[in-house]
């Protein structure tokens, strides 16, 4: 295990020039002291965890200290913004610090999340809120319980500062790792000030970095899309699967890898609601839950612009459409395993769509109606019913179509329920939860909430009664539905 003076740093993203970024030191934070700490991610870096009981290390990673290795650099960027071209952002109150290759040989980004100013900043402060922060911190633990590729956090760290939003509020600096800071943005940068030949610099060094295997590809670049395509639809539909709405899916944060990326206005929706928007800016609903899967084909095609020079749009085009096949199929198998079903053909197509009809109707809790379905047949069926107080008829049929194609499985009750339990949560990142640790963290300075959700989320499918002993709290404030008070929130983009 490494200190934090002898973290093995190697900076590929620093070789393509000064075209592509600001050399950047962080700007100097008054008294940093921890928030949040993360021994999983620090594992990820060969970290050692008693790094988090020095001062050094929130010294560093507040960025008063330079970190040995470390080249700060703040990207240059662009994108389209609610379906605007913004030609204007960047960077500006971040800098990624470099890479750290573990004894594993995995290289992992590591960036500083409000660490001050850069020339992309727009004449904003450079800083982030405490309240985004722990957001931004607890949602990347909850997606990496869930098994969705996702950035993480090694660390939250509390500035004894005050920024302005609509009022005074703290200040702090997350520590994000993710396997790249690469951005569909990036590319639009390059492409829409008509300097092609960085496009393929950048296409380069992805294939290089990330898709290594495709470099004597005579067709590397249409690989590179197809590659892009197919985990962008991976990744939409493992959302789709648990809820999930981003809030802000703009191409400067989607993430060339495919993984979720820039936690701002997201939301896991509470009942089901086709239309959940967890964006109040998002006024038109182009973000809702509903509209990711054509946003994420949108948020394609604006990248495929970008590689025109380098691949006939005909074969673009063709990658393109199998986004919709492969978004299908990853959605498909997801919805099959969230029922317990193996056997994917027209009568299943049918039960999920009659399901859909009835759960829009009804609007029952969307996690904990398919955690109680697992138990139908073992027990749980009263509790079922009571999410259809009005027509339980409705409902009596549909579960006779699902019990017929769960007969068909040759599996037991149990077997299904220990099946579906293992892929329907227990426990997700609730808004009013998230809240309830920004609110203890804001008005009494109190950060224990932020490290028992992030205990609870590492294992969202399990009971976890050794936890809750632990702490001695109630896991039904963890697993009940979301109170009537806190439905539909939603979060604004002031950060």
């Amino acid at each position: 295990m490494r200190s934090v003076e002898t973290l093995n740093f190697k900076n590929r993203f620093v070789k393509l020039g000064g075209e592509f970024y600001q050399y950047k030191a962080p700007a100097p934070v008054t008294n940093p002291f921890p928030v949040a700490s993360n021994p999983d991610v620090a594992a990820l870096l060969d970290l050692d965890p008693n790094a988090f009981d020095r001062p050094e290390f929130w010294q560093s990673f507040g960025g008063n200290h330079a970190l040995p290795g470390a080249q700060p650099l703040a990207m240059v960027y662009s994108g389209f913004q609610f379906g605007n071209y913004n030609p204007q952002l960047g960077d500006g109150r971040g800098l990624l610090l470099g890479e750290i290759e573990n004894d594993r040989g995995e290289s992992w980004d590591v960036y500083l999340k409000g660490c001050g100013q850069t020339r992309f900043c727009r004449g904003f402060d450079g800083r982030a809120t405490l309240r985004s922060s722990i957001r931004e911190y607890l949602c990347g633990e909850a997606m990496a319980g869930l098994g969705i590729p996702t950035t993480r956090a090694l660390a939250l760290v509390g500035i004894e500062e005050l920024i302005q939003r609509e009022l005074p509020e703290p200040a702090a600096v997350l520590v994000r790792v993710a396997r790249t800071h690469m951005r569909f943005g990036n590319f639009d940068y390059f492409h829409y000030t008509n300097r092609p030949g960085k496009v393929t610099e950048l296409a380069d060094h992805a294939i290089h970095c990330y898709f290594p295997e495709l470099e004597t590809a005579p067709d590397k670049y249409a690989q590179l899309f197809a590659q892009v395509v197919d985990r962008t639809a991976w990744m939409i539909a493992c959302w789709q699967s648990v809820g999930f709405a981003h809030g802000v899916m703009n191409t400067d944060n989607m993430s060339l890898l495919g993984e979720t990326f820039d936690y701002g206005p997201y939301g896991f929706m509470d009942r089901f609601n086709p239309m959940f928007i967890p964006n109040h800016s998002d006024m038109h609903g182009r973000y809702s839950y509903a509209q990711q899967p054509q946003i994420g084909h949108w948020n394609l095609a604006k990248l495929g612009e970008t590689l025109t020079h380098l691949v006939e749009p005909e074969r673009l085009q063709q990658e393109l459409e199998r986004y919709s096949a492969r978004f299908n199929h990853y959605n498909r198998t997801l919805m099959a395993r969230k029922l317990g079903l193996s056997v994917l053909d027209a009568e299943f197509d049918s039960l999920v769509s009659g399901m859909i009809q009835v759960l829009s109707r009804h609007k029952p809790d969307h996690t904990n109606f398919f955690r109680t379905l697992s138990g139908f047949r073992t027990g749980s069926l009263a509790t079922l019913r009571s999410y259809f107080p009005g027509n339980p008829e409705e409902l009596n049929a549909w579960l006779d179509r699902y019990t017929r194609l769960l007969e068909r499985e040759d599996i037991t009750p149990e077997e299904q329920q220990e099946a579906m339990d293992a892929v329907n949560p227990k426990f997700i990142l609730r808004n009013y939860l998230a809240q309830g640790a920004i609110d203890r963290a804001l008005k009494e300075n109190d950060y224990s909430e932020i490290e028992r959700l992030r205990v609870i989320l590492k294992y969202p499918f399990g009971d976890q009664p050794e936890v809750f002993r632990k702490w001695d709290i109630d896991p039904t404030h963890y697993a009940s539905d979301t109170p009537e008070p806190y439905l539909g929130m939603q979060v604004s983009c002031s950060a």
